[in-house]
C-alpha cells in the first residue's frame, strides 16, 4: 500500500513539473515556482525540480534562492551537472564570478564534450581575469581622486570660437608694447617682466581653448550658455525618441551640473507637498526609456507643478539607459524642486558592469563617462519622507529595529553600496508575507515582514512605506495590511515579463495613493542586455 502512495506522489510531482514546465515557457515564473514547489513536497529527492526551481528564481532576480535550490539539488545529484550550471549562473548574476567559475569547471568535468559549457566557462575565466587585474591596478580609495573636478566641459568641441583671434592679437600687441618700453626706457625688473609674460601667456591660452564651440556639422539639442531650459529638454527627448545622440559636451555639462546639486543634498531628503497639490511617485525604469516617455505622457512632464520622484534603478537591463540617464539629470538640472532622484541597487559599479550600463556608455559616450557615473551615483540620496508621513525607498527595511529617520539622515552614502548594514538594507531588501525576517532571497538584504514595517513606521510617526526593486504583474503590490506598497515602472520587463507599469500620485493634504498603471509600448529593435557582458548575454 505504502509503495502504491509512494508511485501515486512521483506521478502528481512528474505533473506538477510539467505544468511548472508550461509556465516558465508563459513567463509565469512566479506560478512556475509554486507548482515547482508542489512537486517538490510530493518527492523531494528529485534534483530535476530542485534546478528548474533555480531557474524560475533566477528570472525573478532572486538569486538567493536560486543558489539554495540549485545546491540541494548538486546534494541530491552531486554528479547531476545543471544543478551546478543553475547555481553558477546565479553567482554570476550577483557577481561573483570567483565562486561562479568554481561551478563551471564542475560543468566542464561532467560535461567535458558540451560545447556550451566550454563557452560559459571560458566567459566566466575571462571575467575573473578581468577582474583580477581591474583589482591589481586600482588605487587604494584614500587616494582616488574625483574624475568630476578633472573635467572641463567648455574646453570640449573640435572648433575655437570665431572670436579667439582677439585675444591672441591682444597677447601679441602686449609683447610688442613690453618690447618696446624696455627699448624706450632702457629698464625692466625681472618681476616685471614675468607677470607680464604671464599675463600674455594665459591671455594667449585662455583665447585659444576655453571657447571652444560644438562642431557646426552636429545637428542636435544644445544647451545655449550655462541654463538647462524646457526648450533643450524637449529637444533632447525628441532627438533620443530618433536615436539620435547629444554631444558629449552637453552630455558632461548635465552631469557635472547634477552632480554639484545632489552632493549638497542629505542621505534622506524632505519633500514637502502644499495643500491642493499633487506628487508623482514612479519605480524602476531600468533602460527602458520609450516607456519614460509614456509616463510622461500619462502624466505630464515634470515640472513645479508636477513634481516627480524617481525610486532608483534608472539604469541597466534595458538598452537605452543612457538615454534615461541624461533626460532625469536634464531636467534636475532644468528644475531641482521638479523631480527627486533616490539611488537603488543598480546605481553602483558592481551592478553597472555585469548588466549592461557600463558597456552601453562606452558605446554611446566614452570611458570617462563610465567613471563619472560612477561617482554621480553616490552622491544620490537613498530615502525621502513626504510631507512627514510617507518613506519611499527603493529596497525596504532593516535587520534590526529602532532605526529612526535620523540614522538615515547621518549616512555616508558617498561610497559604493556595501554588502551589509543600514545602506545595503536600504537598497536591497525585500517585503515577505510571514511576521519577522529571514534571509533574502536575492542573497543581499534582508526579507521583512509587517511587523517589522508596522514598527518602523510607529516609530517615526510615519503612515506608509513605498518601495520599487520588485517586477509585479499589475506594476504594484500593496502588502503589510495596506502600510507598503511596492512600484515597478518598467512594463514588459526585458520584454518578456508581460507585466504592466506604474506610478503612483498623492494629493495632499490627505496624500492617499493613486495608483496608475498602464502597458509597454514598442521601441526600436535593440533588445535588452544588449550592451551586457557576453558571459550575461548567454543567459539571457
Amino acid at each position: 500500500m505504502e509503495t502504491k502512495n509512494e508511485n501515486s506522489d512521483v506521478s502528481r510531482a512528474e505533473e506538477m513539473k510539467n505544468q511548472a514546465n508550461e509556465a516558465f515557457k508563459g513567463h509565469k515564473f512566479s506560478n512556475a515556482i509554486d507548482l515547482y514547489t508542489k512537486a517538490i513536497e510530493l518527492n523531494g529527492n528529485n534534483a530535476v525540480y530542485w534546478a528548474n526551481r533555480a531557474f524560475a528564481h533566477t528570472k525573478l532576480e532572486e538569486y538567493g534562492s536560486a543558489i539554495q535550490d540549485a545546491s540541494k539539488a548538486i546534494e541530491i545529484d552531486p554528479k547531476y551537472s545543471k544543478g551546478y550550471y543553475r547555481r553558477g549562473a546565479a553567482y554570476l548574476a550577483m557577481g561573483k564570478f570567483k565562486d561562479a567559475l568554481k561551478d563551471f569547471q564542475q560543468v566542464k568535468r561532467i560535461c567535458p564534450s558540451d560545447p556550451d559549457a566550454a563557452r560559459k566557462l571560458k566567459e566566466c575565466e575571462k571575467a575573473v581575469m578581468k577582474l583580477k587585474f581591474e583589482e591589481a591596478i586600482s588605487a587604494p580609495v584614500s587616494e582616488r581622486r574625483s574624475v568630476a573636478e578633472s573635467i572641463d566641459y567648455h574646453t570640449i568641441g573640435n572648433k575655437p570660437r570665431s572670436s579667439s583671434f582677439l585675444p591672441t592679437k591682444t597677447a601679441l600687441a602686449a609683447v610688442v608694447a613690453a618690447v618696446m618700453v624696455v627699448a624706450v626706457r632702457g629698464f625692466a625688473t625681472t618681476e616685471i617682466l614675468m607677470v607680464l609674460v604671464s599675463v600674455v601667456l594665459g591671455t594667449y591660452w585662455w583665447g585659444s581653448f576655453s571657447g571652444s564651440e560644438v562642431e557646426p556639422q552636429y545637428s542636435g539639442a544644445r544647451i545655449e550658455g550655462e541654463e538647462v531650459t524646457l526648450e533643450f529638454v524637449k529637444q533632447m527627448m525628441d532627438d533620443f525618441k530618433n536615436q539620435k545622440t547629444l554631444h558629449k559636451r552637453y552630455a558632461y555639462q548635465i552631469v557635472l551640473k547634477t552632480r554639484q546639486i545632489l552632493q549638497a543634498l542629505p542621505s534622506l531628503v524632505d519633500i514637502s507637498v502644499p495643500n491642493g497639490k499633487h506628487f508623482t511617485v514612479c519605480g524602476d525604469v531600468h533602460g527602458q526609456f520609450y516607456d519614460l516617455l509614456n509616463i510622461f505622457e500619462l502624466n505630464g512632464l515634470p515640472s513645479e507643478e508636477n513634481p516627480y520622484l524617481f525610486n532608483g534603478d534608472f539604469v541597466d537591463r534595458g538598452s537605452f539607459s543612457v538615454e534615461i540617464i541624461l533626460t532625469l539629470f536634464a531636467i534636475k538640472c532644468m528644475s531641482p524642486s521638479s523631480i527627486y532622484l533616490a539611488r537603488g541597487n543598480h546605481e553602483s559599479k558592481s551592478m553597472n558592469k555585469i548588466y549592461g550600463f557600463e558597456g552601453e556608455v562606452r558605446s554611446k559616450l566614452s570611458e570617462k563617462f563610465v567613471d563619472l557615473f560612477a561617482e554621480v551615483f553616490c552622491y544620490l540620496p537613498l530615502a525621502h519622507v513626504i510631507n512627514e508621513k510617507i518613506f519611499v525607498v527603493h529596497g525596504g527595511l532593516f535587520s534590526v529595529d529602532g532605526v529612526k529617520l535620523s540614522d538615515i539622515r547621518a549616512i555616508d552614502r558617498f561610497c559604493e553600496p556595501p554588502e551589509e548594514g543600514l545602506m545595503c538594507e536600504l537598497l536591497w531588501s525585500d517585503p515577505q508575507p510571514l511576521p519577522g525576517r529571514g534571509p533574502s532571497k536575492r542573497g543581499v538584504g534582508l526579507s521583512f515582514g509587517g511587523d517589522v514595517t508596522k514598527r518602523f513606521l510607529e516609530d517615526n510617526n510615519l503612515d506608509l512605506v513605498v518601495r520599487s526593486h520588485e517586477v509585479k504583474d499589475e506594476g504594484y503590490e500593496v502588502d503589510h495590511d495596506g502600510k507598503l506598497i511596492t512600484v515597478f515602472s518598467a512594463p514588459n520587463y526585458c520584454d518578456q515579463m508581460g507585466n504592466k507599469g506604474a506610478f503612483i500620485r498623492f494629493e495632499a493634504p490627505d496624500m492617499k495613493p493613486n495608483i496608475v498603471t498602464f502597458s509597454a509600448v514598442p521601441h526600436p529593435d535593440v533588445k535588452p542586455m544588449a550592451y551586457a557582458n557576453n558571459f550575461m548575454r548567454m543567459f539571457n
